[in-house]
Parts: C-alpha cells; structure tokens; sequence
C-alpha cells in the first residue's frame, strides 16, 4: 500500500527493458463528487489518506477502459465512486505516449499534451485541490521539473506557500541538499534555506513516480528540518517499478497507472 525505499530515477518513461527510468501512476481521486451522497466509515476504519488506484487499460491507439480496485478496507464505495468520474478518464487519455523517446525501448509518458487540454488540465488541479483543501498544509514542496506546473496552482488554491525542490546550482541562496541515488552514480535535491519552518505540514508532488528515488530525497529533506511530511502525489504512476514500496510509508495518492 504506502511503501518505502530510496532510489529514484527522473525521466518521464516507461522503460521495457529492467532500465532504471522515470515511469507513472493513477490512483482515483479521494474527495466525493459535488451531489453524490456521503458514505459513512466507521471511526475504527478511518484513515486520514486512504491508498486507491484507480487502474486502466491503455495503450498508444486503443480507447481507455477504467476498473476501480480498493487497498484500504471500508473504501470500496469511495474507490467505485471515484473509478465513474470522467475526470480521471479525460486525463488519462490526454496523456501522450511516445515510443522509443529518449531511447529506443522506452514508452515516454508526455504530459505536455495534457497541458494544452484545458479541461483535463483544470480537471488534474482541481481532482488534488479536492484532495487537499481541507488537510492543513502550509507547504507544497514542487520537484523539479514537471512538479513546478502542477504545484504553483494546487498551492494557490489551498491556500498554502508552494516550495521548489531544485537540481543542484540552481538556486540563488543558501541551500540545504539531499542526495539521492541512480542507476549509475548519485544526484541531488536542493531547497533554500528558511523556505520552511518546523511543525509545518507539507504535500510533494510530482508528475510522474517511477523508481521513487527523487520523492524519497525530497521527503527526507523536508523532515531534516522538522516539518511533517502528510502525502506525496504524482499524476502518473509507473507501478511496476515499485516506486511507491519505497517511500518509507509515506502516502501516495495518484491519477493515472501508465502500466495497467
């Protein structure tokens, strides 16, 4: 369900070869739709960020086919009423896959595309900002790259101060850094110093989760300075590379699973 581990790899991809490349998942959005009625859980069974995904059959040309699977019992109702939101298929679909892009064998998930869909754009802020609203966080902590589009807007909207995680050299003041590892070799997250404080709550995101290395660096790196780390989020989850295993059992809430 939530998991754990520190390896991480960056690039948007799918790779159908064992190769270490950045790779995305989907899990159903966790608020109930405006109208639908309530469903009561139990106080024993409650959990604060319940894990659904939300799995489709997808491939390059073939039209997509949504089914709902539920990993937090009590949720059921929820995970159905999630898998019927055409929010969560308009996204999905607006996903471009590009074979052989970096390099021949890999599936390359392109959100750009996405981007230009204005609905499905708006659909993707609003399905977090639902989400989140109501969770009491002060920071939104963006990966670069991809998790600088998304962040900025799901901050605004929630009202908390959105934080970017940058690459090495890239930030202009003082820096405190974690290192992360590779296929070959280490890289590092960067964040100014001062950009939080302790006791704050904060979300990640990201667009993608493949390896789960960079979010693992970067929830390593917020807690060093004491603040509360309360959920990752990425729109797209590779899940075969297990990303979310190792997170240190951290939640991970997702839209789309590029594998299913």
């Amino acid at each position: 369900m939530q998991s754990t581990s520190l390896v991480s790899s960056s690039s948007n991809s799918l790779s159908l070869s064992p190769a270490e490349t950045k790779t995305t998942t989907t899990t159903a959005a966790a608020g109930p739709r405006i109208g639908a009625p309530l469903t009561r859980v139990p106080a024993s069974s409650r959990v604060e960020f319940p894990s659904i995904r939300l799995h489709h059959d997808r491939s390059i040309l073939s039209p997509l086919c949504c089914t709902a699977s539920e990993s937090v019992k009590g949720e059921q109702e929820m995970a159905l009423k999630d898998a019927e939101d055409d929010r969560i298929a308009r996204i999905s679909s607006a996903i471009r896959v590009i074979p052989n892009f970096p390099k021949p064998g890999i599936l390359f998930q392109d959100i750009t595309t996405l981007l230009l869909d204005t609905k499905a754009f708006k659909d993707t802020i609003d399905l977090f900002v639902e989400r989140y609203k109501d969770k009491r966080i002060s920071i939104v902590a963006g990966i670069e790259a991809r998790g600088f589009i998304f962040g900025p807007p799901i901050a605004l909207a929630i009202g908390a101060k959105f934080v970017p995680m940058r690459k090495p050299n890239k930030l202009p003041g003082e820096v405190i850094s974690e290192e992360y590892s590779l296929e070959y070799g280490t890289d590092k997250i960067e964040m100014h110093v001062g950009a939080v404080e302790t006791g704050e709550r904060a979300l990640i995101i990201d667009d993608l989760i493949a390896t789960g290395g960079t979010l693992c660096a970067a929830i390593r790196l917020l807690e060093r300075v004491g603040v509360d780390v309360v959920e990752c989020a990425c729109v797209i989850e590779l899940a075969e590379l297990k990303g979310r295993d190792r997170l240190g059992g951290k939640p991970l809430f997702v839209l789309v699973d590029a594998s299913a």
